[in-house]
């Protein structure tokens, strides 16, 4: 049996949506059909995008999160909502599987799944597996993982790591040489950089960005008269001008922006990259073979963030720096030290590469695939 139509549900975050996007458009590029199931807050905004990729999508009536005083009754008139649209769009596409991709928004699609004697898989994008996925895997024919999950035994199905897939212009992009990605980079953004001088790249996002947009410029200046290096930062949303301020003047070279859709470029140009280590982040600087220090989100749900780090920081592939300790000070010394050491910069890219699963989208699908063709 080939799988040609698929069900995905991947509401919630950009960390469940974009994965489950990425496997949509693989199935397509492949001859098949996707649907995706959205829910939460981000869900208009989520349709808009998986369509302008030829990917059709549903918006599903908003569920509330199921923690907190006073959010049951809201929880289960979303779950019912939900359940009812889910039921409808599932007779109508008739999928011959469902992929969830993690999240409690998850449920009521997965619900209607069951009801429709559908098969349901799961993907977790982290490594490891959270409460959503752990509670689903009991109906689960499989739990597909993008990195080997440190609490496996907590799931009661098959647990399968095939990698986090990738939006198709990463994965595309992974072999960009340094030098190409440099000189699309000045094109696009009349830059000028110097191919032989350490790129560091900078990214954060919106949480927490206090560390990466004042104490990595704070460290940079300190250090900029003891080593040679030039900057990348992507200061997140609405903190473009209060990094501007923090940046000031300086002696090397930068490009900062607020954001970029061309994150293949900057990460094809850059020798570190210092971050959060979300799951899609670790799995593209993996494809991308690039030394890091990784800075884990200190509230993300059971710490995985730090899971995450520690994958590529076993391998040899990254510096693990807790949030806590990330002073001007400590990040001066770690850079320092780094930039001192070509090296051990190249060292931490070829771990990082070690731990790298590329077309994990097409590897998912190949698996389902199988699973399927074993169904009585």
């Amino acid at each position: 049996m080939k799988l040609e139509r698929l069900a995905i549900t991947c509401g919630g975050t950009g960390g469940h949506f974009y994965p489950g996007l990425s496997v949509a458009r693989a199935l397509r590029a492949g001859g098949g059909e996707a649907l995706l199931l959205l829910s939460g807050v981000n869900a208009p905004r989520q349709k808009e995008i998986a369509e302008s990729y030829g990917v059709p999508a549903v918006a599903l009536p908003r569920m509330p999160s199921p923690h907190g005083i006073g959010t049951a009754f809201a929880f289960g008139f979303g779950a019912l909502g939900g359940l009812g649209a889910s039921l409808r769009e599932l007779k109508r596409f008739r999928p011959q599987a469902l992929l969830g991709m993690g999240s409690f928004t998850s449920l009521p699609p997965i619900l209607a799944a069951h009801l429709r004697g559908i098969p349901v898989f799961l993907h977790d994008g982290n490594a490891r597996i959270g409460k959503a996925n752990r509670f689903f895997s009991s109906g689960a024919k499989l739990l597909a993982t993008a990195f080997p999950p440190c609490n496996a035994d907590k799931c009661r199905c098959e647990v399968l790591v095939t990698g986090m897939p990738l939006r198709p212009e990463l994965e595309a992009a992974a072999g960009i040489s340094r030098v190409e990605a440099m000189a699309e980079l000045e094109r696009l953004f009349e830059v000028k950089l110097e191919s032989e001088v350490p790129t560091i790249l900078v990214f954060g996002g919106s949480q927490g960005a206090a560390i990466f947009n004042a104490a990595v410029p704070a460290a940079l200046k300190r250090l900029q008269g003891r080593r040679r290096f030039q900057l990348l930062h992507l200061a997140g949303p609405g903190k473009l001008e209060a990094t501007k301020q923090a940046y000031g003047e300086v002696s090397f070279p930068l490009l900062l922006l607020e954001s970029s859709g061309r994150m293949e470029l900057f990460l094809g140009a850059a020798d570190l990259v210092v971050c959060r280590s979300g799951g899609s982040t670790v799995a593209e600087l993996a494809r991308f073979g690039k030394a890091s220090v990784l800075i884990p989100y200190p509230f993300a749900a059971e710490h995985h963030q730090d899971d995450n780090a520690r994958v590529l920081e076993r391998a040899g592939g990254a510096e693990f720096l807790p949030n806590a300790e990330c002073s001007p000070e400590r990040l001066e010394a770690l850079f320092d030290r780094l930039l001192a050491a070509p090296e051990t910069l190249a060292g931490l890219g070829r771990g990082a590469a070690a731990c790298a699963v590329p077309d994990a989208a097409g590897r998912l699908i190949a698996e389902l695939t199988n699973r399927l063709r074993e169904q009585p």
